[in-house]
């Protein structure tokens, strides 16, 4: 099997993939299955969202709705951890601490993490470079990686703003990076977890709601707008179909199949 990324850039608007400044976002949505109106489900901050994204489950379902873990009782089973129980090796690598959770302890086969996403704008290069080294070596089945500057950069300078066109492209190049160190077989999934307005997000206006959602791969539709919605809960069920696993059952999204040739 080959390797399968799952990609998020935190707080990243859907507008700038249209815009060939950000040359490897525009050139992979060129060679993916794509939309630009899929939907982040509210709360739209970082912690929920990506509790819905790993385990295929609205908030309302998995209990997370701060950034403060404290899941209903049973949590879901998330996609490391059946992917774990499939026995395939994963490894994530991240700069906000709380995405630890996403998964259970026992189900990562590696885990890097450096706190420095309200530090250091250019603090993820070293995310990248662990993950090419670790990937070369290793050779594990699925790779989480996170970017979340340009989150803080619109926190902190506003969305839509030249700082934060600034840190999208600094972010574009280190994808650039990533991509093209890693197998030319590897099935990418890149999206957002909400967007932002102003100096936040976690609103139901459209400006946090909607995001991008874009594969790769092989035997992945190339250049193909998808037609029918997408939200958070379709990652899981559409990645357990690239990595081979079954979906779990209680998991509420679907596979987005119409990506697939």
């Amino acid at each position: 099997m080959s390797l399968a990324v799952f990609v998020m850039i935190d707080g990243l608007r859907p507008e700038p993939l249209r815009d060939d400044r950000y040359k490897n976002l525009y050139s992979f949505r060129g060679r993916a299955s794509w939309t630009l109106n899929a939907s982040s489900l509210m709360p739209t901050i970082t912690l929920p969202c990506h509790t819905t994204i790993f385990h295929g489950v609205p908030p309302s379902t998995h209990g997370i709705t701060t950034n403060n873990w404290g899941p209903k009782d049973p949590p879901v089973p998330g996609l490391i951890d059946l992917a774990k129980a499939a026995g395939l090796r994963c490894a994530s690598f991240y700069n906000w601490e709380k995405l630890r959770d996403i998964s259970r302890p026992g189900s990562l086969h590696f885990t890097f993490f450096v706190d420095n996403v309200y530090t250091d704008t250019n603090g993820e290069e070293i995310l990248v470079e662990e993950a090419l080294k670790y990937q070369a070596k290793n050779r594990p089945d699925f790779i989480f990686f996170y970017f979340g500057t340009v989150d803080t950069t619109g926190e902190a300078h506003g969305w839509m703003t030249d700082r934060y066109f600034a840190q999208i492209e600094h972010v574009d190049g280190l994808l650039g990076r990533l991509i093209k160190g890693l197998p030319s077989d590897t099935t990418f999934i890149i999206q957002a977890d909400h967007g932002g307005h102003d100096y936040g997000h976690g609103t139901d206006l459209p400006e946090d709601t909607t995001i991008p959602w874009m594969a790769a791969g092989p035997g992945i539709r190339k250049g193909y707008e998808i037609q029918s919605k997408v939200s958070l809960t379709e990652t899981a069920p559409t990645m357990a179909r690239i990595l081979g696993i079954d979906p779990h059952p209680k998991w509420e999204g679907r596979c987005v199949d119409e990506i697939f040739e």
